[in-house]
């Protein structure tokens, strides 16, 4: 172990180490996103209810899209499309923030021994937080005009695990990079934009010709948003074996991910 944590082999050590710490900055900044504001917390649940309002309007009233097998209400798609949203955004949150995390947690750098890598998983955790809040929002609709979800929505859980591993992995990486190259911050932010697009969230992936879904299938968010969808709306169980590799996968990216940071960090000081 080195005065950076517990040394570039990742473990949970580091954030078992520091729970205590970790559970307070992540309910800072919870609390500190609505500080000063007239609703506070009540955001959270506004905010994801008026984006679906303007997604479903422009994509179920505008271009008409539907998911075959469906009722074709735009009721139907607004939930389907709502379960997209909820794991990219869970995503996208993270990669936005991470590049300038360490540039906006300076002092942490400079004046004080801190465990850095936690920074990513306090907004991941913040990130997680806000899901779980849009998915209360999605429960409640469901249940108003469906009635009980599918059982396969206790799967949720599963289904989350490789996308929370790829984000922190990634989150580690930018977050470092951005120290280093400013410019990253402004790409992310392009990047991610594209990435919601090129996701199947408000379109099935079964209306591309076959070429293209091949091609979809690079994204990793691909496979995920259509197993959250699966789940949540239409009663899918896992492949275990699909599922494991995806585990492996976002494991493997992020031990890297990790592994990166801390052999970075040494110059972050420098750059500051």
């Amino acid at each position: 172990m080195n005065q950076y944590g517990p040394g570039i082999w990742w473990s949970p050590q580091s954030l078992w180490v520091n729970r205590s710490l970790l559970y307070s900055l992540i309910k800072r900044e919870i609390a500190g996103r609505y500080k000063g504001s007239m609703l506070g917390l009540f955001w959270s649940f506004f905010n994801p209810i008026l984006m679906l309002a303007v997604y479903t309007f422009v994509f179920s009233v505008v271009f008409r899209a539907r998911w075959k097998g469906g009722t074709g209400s735009n009721t139907e798609f607004a939930l389907i499309l709502f379960t997209g949203l909820m794991a990219f955004s869970l995503c996208a949150e993270c990669l936005n923030r991470a590049p300038s995390l360490i540039l906006g947690n300076a002092n942490y750098v400079k004046k004080v021994i801190f465990p850095l890598e936690i920074l990513p998983v306090v907004v991941l955790g913040s990130a997680t937080f806000h899901f779980f809040i849009s998915l209360l929002v999605w429960l409640i609709f469901y249940v108003i005009f469906f009635g009980i979800p599918p059982l396969t929505i206790v799967l949720l859980p599963f289904v989350l695990l490789p996308l929370i591993f790829l984000t922190l992995g990634l989150s580690w990486f930018l977050a470092s990079l951005g120290v280093y190259l400013r410019d990253v911050s402004q790409i992310i932010g392009v990047f991610t934009t594209m990435l919601m697009f090129l996701s199947p969230i408000f379109y099935p992936i079964s209306i591309l010709p076959e070429k293209y879904q091949i091609i979809m299938h690079i994204n990793p968010l691909t496979t995920i948003v259509e197993q959250v969808r699966g789940v949540m709306i239409f009663g899918d169980v896992l492949n275990w074996f699909f599922w494991t590799l995806q585990m492996i996968f976002s494991l493997m990216v992020a031990w890297l991910g990790f592994a990166w940071f801390q052999k970075t960090r040494k110059g972050f000081a420098d750059v500051i």
